[in-house]
């Protein structure tokens, strides 16, 4: 009979994340915020709560986890991460200045504590890589001048994840000083290990991995991300950082065999993860934190818009590009869940996790419209002022085009701008 309720229960949770994403695809955006309030009509205190099968989505939310990192270190090659950290390390910098510190000092000023402030800050600072590159797809700017400057700015912020996550590891474990260095020093000496051998014995660590059968490649590659992922978790690094330096070591032929064996995976497995981290925020608990995370969602938004803009200035790009460069990292998504679902489930603060979810359900869903509209907004508003400047105060009223005529005739038309 407990089989039977856990296979129900589970059987509908996968009928309605499907339906879900088939929803979000019609309208083309991005599912995350579905999944979220599926977790939220799910769990205690929502519609239908579970009983019999949360202990088994409770693991696939972690296997989600380091999927999700597995297939973002799949995308890139040790060399790419290593040119980007020479080349754009001081926009990695400013990025972190900018959107940490909100959610840190905000975390303070809610009497929270310091180790919620780190949370909240990897919460603010982490953009959606998934979000954004789909975004970019849909609107067609993969081939704009400013697109290597935002995916720069998202391989180093998926880099610093690697030297991130040991240390919220370490602080929500409440491990001392001399512990805590140990593991953040495990962690970087790890994946220093991981770029050498990679970039000098990629090609042979590859090989040993590949296979022409799916099956066995599939197998092979899933089960050394979970051993390693379990080793360095008992290691107090993160499981997550040990999945994606496996993807980190894979190159080549292996890395697009093992990603289209593994996206669907992937898929699955990160939508039961959403869910999973719904079904631990009461929607009850969501309206208290409400303002606190709009206000938080305004201000990390305007310092994304300020920390693409300052990016592309600085690559040369024009200054249509550096808007829309800014205005296509704002979204938030599966990193600050991740991050907020290691506080959740440390308990450090109640309220954390509502605030999280409401934070990245705002942004999941502003987010692809900043990346739309951000440019010719600033377009509109520069042509505004430069016309009451240039008319002055006594001038006739001449009629200013408005925003969505600004966007019909701006955007996708600059041909300079793409490379």
């Amino acid at each position: 009979m407990h089989s039977a309720v856990f296979l129900i229960e589970f059987g509908a949770i996968i009928l309605a994340l499907g339906l879900l994403g088939r929803f979000a695809g019609r309208f083309q955006f991005s599912p995350i915020p579905l999944y979220l309030l599926a977790g939220l009509a799910f769990g205690e205190g929502g519609l239908l709560p579970l009983g019999a099968s949360e202990e088994f989505v409770a693991i696939g939310a972690e296997i989600g986890v380091i999927l999700l990192l597995l297939m973002l270190g799949l995308e890139y090659t040790a060399s790419d991460l290593v040119s980007n950290l020479k080349t754009q390390y001081p926009a990695g910098l400013v990025d972190c200045t900018l959107n940490a510190l909100p959610g840190a000092i905000a975390a303070l000023l809610m009497g929270w504590g310091p180790v919620a402030a780190v949370v909240l800050a990897g919460v603010t600072w982490i953009s959606s890589s998934g979000v954004i590159a789909k975004v970019l797809g849909d609107l067609g700017r993969l081939g704009n001048r400013e697109t290597p400057v935002i995916l720069s700015i998202l391989v180093l912020e998926d880099l610093a994840m690697a030297v991130y996550l040991p240390i919220i590891t370490a602080l929500l474990a409440g491990v001392g000083w001399a512990a805590g260095s140990l593991t953040l020093a495990i962690a970087l000496g790890a994946a220093g290990l991981v770029l050498f051998l990679a970039v000098r014995f990629g090609r042979v660590i590859s090989r040993f991995v590949s296979s022409d059968d799916p099956e066995k490649l599939l197998l092979v590659v899933l089960g050394l991300t979970i051993l390693v992922a379990g080793i360095a978790q008992q290691l107090q690094v993160s499981a997550a950082v040990g999945a994606f330096l496996v993807g980190i070591a894979l190159s080549g032929e292996v890395a697009e065999g093992a990603h289209s064996l593994l996206a669907p995976l992937r898929d699955l497995f990160a939508a039961v993860f959403f869910v999973f981290f719904g079904l631990h925020t009461d929607p009850a608990s969501i309206p208290p934190v409400l303002l606190p995370a709009l206000a938080l969602a305004v201000v990390t938004a305007l310092t994304k818009i300020a920390t693409g803009y300052w990016a592309a200035r600085r690559a040369g790009i024009s200054v249509k590009g550096r808007w829309r460069a800014g205005g296509a990292l704002v979204a938030r998504g599966e990193f600050s869940i991740v991050i907020a679902g290691l506080a959740v489930a440390a308990g450090i603060e109640p309220s954390l996790g509502p605030l999280a979810t409401a934070y990245v359900l705002i942004l999941v869903i502003v987010g692809p419209l900043t990346a739309r509209y951000t440019q010719p907004m600033a377009g509109w508003v520069s042509g505004l002022l430069a016309r009451r400047a240039e008319s002055g105060p006594a001038a006739g009223t001449a009629r200013v085009p408005g925003p969505r005529e600004t966007v019909e005739s701006l955007d996708g038309q600059d041909a300079g701008d793409r490379s």
